[in-house]
């Protein structure tokens, strides 16, 4: 949310979006490069919060050293509020055979070491899943994650996969993608996890909402998208607000 900006950029970006109604943040963390810039955000800001996890994307040959440190940031203050985000993606992967499947055999690899750790620390888990859905659904079923404590961050899939979720106990949560007009099944998916269940974000700088798409996105632009939802679920914008917070206090601080 807050990467690459200087301190009176953080401040602005922070006042614009109090003024669009947000007044809590959560800043991903995706490798070793970001982690301590993160927590450093959170030490420094108020209501801002923290994550700490090795995209798939930034996975390569040091994943183990990298890995390695996750569990020291656990005994910092502040401590992350989740682990990620971490997960497969297989939808990048190279044209030649054995470099995809080489890619696909360290991701794995360090996706199962940071389910392991999720375990033993009990927190919650921001999964990245591109192209490779079931698979991150069977590697969390026998990592003995408890789902209830599971986010699948910018959901892209169709009512059958949010269905896997749901009965399991996660939770997926929608960017701006919900907006635009191919969407379609990516919102029959929100409606079926329901209202009751919603949870928000941005995915910035990406996926600016309509009407703002095609600009840098940003935590003020998530008004937008929460006014979309007013409307897609047929209720006032407040009751929107009320049912997203909620359920993102309660996967992330285990608030009511």
């Amino acid at each position: 949310m807050l990467t690459g900006c200087g301190r009176g950029e953080v401040d602005a970006l922070i006042q614009r979006s109090r003024t669009a109604g947000v007044s809590r943040w959560i800043t991903i963390g995706t490798s070793l490069e970001d982690w301590e810039l993160y927590r450093g955000l959170a030490a420094t800001y108020k209501d801002v919060h923290w994550t700490v996890g090795l995209h798939p994307g930034s996975v390569d040959e040091t994943w183990e050293d990298q890995v390695k440190t996750i569990a020291s940031y656990f005994a910092t203050d502040p401590v992350p509020v989740a682990m990620g985000e971490v997960g497969l993606d297989f939808f990048h992967l190279s044209k030649y055979p054995d470099e995809a499947a080489e890619t696909r055999r360290l991701q794995q690899q360090a996706f199962r070491a940071q389910l392991g750790l999720a375990y033993q620390l009990d927190c919650p888990l921001v999964v990245h899943s591109r192209g490779a859905f079931r698979e991150c659904v069977q590697m969390i079923d026998d990592s003995g994650v408890d789902w209830r404590r599971v986010v699948f961050h910018c959901f892209t899939e169709g009512p059958e996969e949010i269905q896997m979720l749901i009965d399991r106990g996660g939770y997926a949560s929608f960017t701006g993608i919900l907006t635009y007009r191919n969407a379609d099944k990516i919102r029959a998916a929100a409606k079926l996890q329901g209202l009751e269940r919603l949870i928000l974000e941005t995915d910035a700088p990406y996926l600016s909402p309509e009407p703002v798409r095609g600009t840098t996105n940003e935590s003020a632009h998530l008004r937008h998208l929460a006014e979309f939802c007013a409307q897609l679920f047929n209720v006032p914008l407040t009751e929107v607000a009320r049912a997203s917070i909620r359920s993102t206090r309660n996967l992330f601080f285990g608030e009511q």
